[in-house]
């Protein structure tokens, strides 16, 4: 019969880890306000309890956001989280002992070497005729520089040696740089980790650090001789990081979702009426009560055993599958949020300096249109209607247009969904001319004893397409008075528009429309109240500001002419009307 005894466990190790140099930052996800950092620790612990001591962490660590993941024959007891004041850490190693003292034996001897040179000249300074013979004098000159020549070539060996340990001791103090000559990384966490047999484990930290953004810009190239997919927009990403830590050779995901700690829907409060007391209401004194807040600690790290690590209750000795980390594919989760991650690694220093990195290149369908508002300016604008045909969200942020390779303006890209549209100005297009004839105004009477005046006003405009090719969708806006007096009464006669309200009084239809009206002026030209041929229009206010534009096709080198009429009567024709 054997009895089987258990392990015997030896006193509790401890374990120092310098967050820097003992560890490798594994992912970071960054949101617009913070970013999520996970670093990979690995090590050995010996059977029974071990302390792992992790120093370094950057102080703006938010410490209820930390949690412990790893793997390895072994359990996690407990995480806590400090912060070092002032300690002093050794700066020494092993190897920098080494080379100091050696740096002072080599400088011990090139003291020797300039002593023994100084002796030399001062023994060939002290010779005289009454000492030595002339006879002599030429060995004791060839001996002289036989030993001058050997203690120069050695302290020349030996300045090339001491530069050559200087800088072997400064490479070793900047590989052991300790966390406490940076004042941004004092951070500490202790996790205590029991093992069942020696052995090597991995712990991963996972926490959260402000001072780290991104924010989205882009470049939108617009080739105009391309009919399909004309736009090419470059999606681009500014990121900056003050955290305390250099990111070095780092996967990095961008996240459009901001997170939130404790957000609440708002509730509404009672909302009351009562009447206003008479001022000669006594006034009573106030009690003002004061509450005590409790001051609740914190909310511990979470700590999450994943892998072979086991329950307190009981060892697994059979590892589980290694983590699995995001690969470098950029990904889209619709309206709500999206991912990105940018290809590859990247090296991100923690100067709060931008460091920008492309996203993806899309290629976008676009509607070309031309916008003119004669009546105040006859310069031509050309916009582009963009579709974001991709599965990519695109956020808030500035862009620069070029047309045809040529730097046009800086614009910005509202937060536009998968499948949604955008207005992108390209600036000014001198190839479309409009001309503003001037008014022509007609004045008449008419009523017997009630006499009323009668204005008839005719505006002509000009559009003259001096391209190569025809402009598809030219844009005019105009306008006619509103009036604001019953003894006024304005009339557009052409184009025929209708009010959506006199539509619907004139007994055609029930209601108001449900469709914009539109009026075809002539081949290539429609006309319509402003705004009818936006998405989001609303039929039943349509031509309340008495805004009038025309949608039209003008051929290449060619000219087309739009007129605008409307009537103003005035009664009784005396009044004297201001604005018109």
């Amino acid at each position: 019969m054997t009895t089987d005894h258990p392990p015997a466990f030896e006193a509790t190790s401890s374990i120092e880890l310098q967050s820097v140099t003992d560890s490798k930052i594994t992912s970071v996800s960054l949101y617009s306000t913070r970013a999520e950092i996970t670093r990979l620790y690995k090590f050995a612990v010996k059977t029974g309890q071990n302390q792992v001591n992790i120093a370094g962490l950057p102080n703006a660590l938010e410490a209820e956001s930390l949690r412990v993941e790893g793997r390895g024959a072994a359990t996690i007891h407990d995480v806590t989280v400090s912060t070092a004041k002032g300690e002093h850490i050794p700066t020494s190693s092993p190897k920098l002992v080494e080379l100091l003292s050696g740096r002072e034996k080599k400088v011990n001897a090139l003291t020797r070497c300039t002593a023994a040179q100084g002796s030399l000249e001062q023994y060939l300074g002290s010779l005289t005729v009454e000492h030595l013979e002339v006879s002599k004098l030429e060995n004791v000159l060839e001996g002289y520089e036989a030993a001058g020549e050997k203690l120069d070539a050695r302290k020349a060996e030996m300045t090339e040696d001491l530069g050559r340990i200087d800088a072997e001791i400064a490479a070793e103090r900047a590989l052991i740089a300790v966390p406490h000559e940076n004042n941004k990384l004092r951070t500490k966490a202790a996790i205590g980790v029991f093992a069942q047999a020696a052995g090597n484990v991995e712990i991963a930290l996972i926490y959260a650090v402000p001072f780290a953004t991104w924010t989205a810009f882009y470049d939108i190239r617009v080739d105009m001789d391309t009919k399909e997919n004309p736009v090419a927009l470059i999606y681009k990403a500014a990121v900056k990081q003050n955290t305390g830590e250099s990111w070095d050779d780092v996967p990095l995901q961008l996240e459009t979702s901001t997170p939130t700690f404790g957000l609440r829907i708002p509730k509404l409060s009672p909302w009351n009426l009562d009447l206003q007391q008479p001022r000669w209401r006594l006034r009573t004194k106030s009690i003002v009560s004061i509450g005590f807040r409790s001051m609740a600690a914190p909310p511990a790290p979470t700590v999450r055993f994943r892998g072979g690590f086991g329950t307190p209750g009981g060892m697994e000795e059979e590892a589980a599958p290694d983590m699995s980390y995001a690969g470098t594919s950029v990904t889209s989760k619709g309206n709500v949020s999206a991912t990105f991650r940018v290809p590859g690694l990247v090296t991100i220093p923690c100067d709060d300096a931008a460091h920008n990195f492309t996203i993806v290149e899309l290629s976008l369908k676009a509607a070309m249109s031309w916008v003119s508002v004669p009546k105040l300016d006859a310069k031509t604008h050309l916009n582009a209607r963009i579709t974001n045909a991709s599965e990519y969200t695109l956020l808030n942020g500035t862009a620069s247009v070029y047309v045809d390779g040529s730097f046009i303006s800086r614009s910005m890209v509202p937060g536009v969904s998968p499948q949604e549209s955008f207005d992108c100005p390209l600036g000014l297009d001198s190839s479309i001319r409009i001309t503003y004839h001037p008014v022509i105004k007609k004045l008449s009477q008419s009523g017997f004893y009630n006499k009323s005046a009668n204005y008839v006003f005719a505006q002509r405009i000009t559009i003259f397409n001096t391209k190569s090719i025809a402009a598809e969708r030219v844009k005019i806006v105009d306008q006619i008075p509103v009036s604001q007096n019953s003894q006024i009464e304005v009339k557009l006669v052409n184009p025929a528009l209708k009010l959506p309200s006199d539509a619907g009084a004139s007994g055609a239809t029930k209601g108001a429309p449900k469709d914009p009206q539109v009026v075809s002026v002539f081949k290539g030209v429609k006309a319509h109240w402003d705004g009818a041929d936006q998405a989001d229009c609303e039929v039943e206010t349509l031509g309340l500001d008495r805004k009038v534009n025309w949608i039209c096709s003008v051929p290449a080198q060619e000219k087309i002419n739009l007129a605008l009429e409307w009537e103003v009567t005035v009664s009784p024709a005396s009044a004297q009307v201001m604005g018109l």
